[in-house]
């Protein structure tokens, strides 16, 4: 797999029929290993060693439904009252992170309403602070720890 601009980290890899998986500590079960999958990994593995997410306050792969079409938010962190406070979106390595990314999680948001959105290439990550307030998005330098958005 790809080398990526995130902490490295060991993790567990299996083979079914041929077919690569990576476990999913969050899911708990095995999934497809896609260039994708691996940014998610390592970007989550991130969060939780590198900027204090509570592994039990992370969810992969969840269902939104969005003008009546159901979509997936890739990872979504919660605050300790199960409410959405902070959304990520991954690409494969290979994907570059445009403008149509940006609205993709924009969009998800619409349903979520999360003040940080976050989209990473396992290359670049772009992680933004939304004011609704005045409906401006401030980008960050760097991905918040966790304490610090809740």
């Amino acid at each position: 797999m790809f080398s990526l601009n995130l902490p490295s980290f060991v993790p567990k890899i299996s083979e079914k029929n041929g077919k690569h998986l990576i476990l999913d500590p969050i899911r708990k079960k095995y999934v497809t290993l896609t260039p994708e999958e691996w940014v998610r990994q390592h970007f989550v593995n991130y969060l939780i060693t590198e900027k204090g997410y509570p592994k039990e306050l992370i969810a992969n792969e969840i269902s939104i439904v969005l003008n009546g079409t159901n979509k997936r938010c890739d990872t979504v962190a919660y605050n300790r009252f199960l409410a959405p406070v902070f959304i990520a979106e991954y690409k494969s390595p290979t994907i570059a992170i445009k403008q149509s990314v940006i609205d993709q999680i924009i969009r998800y948001n619409m349903v979520l309403k999360v003040r940080y959105l976050v989209v990473s290439n396992g290359m670049q990550h772009f992680c933004c602070r939304i004011d609704f307030e005045t409906g401006n998005y401030t980008y960050l330098n760097e991905i918040p720890m966790y304490d610090s958005i809740i």
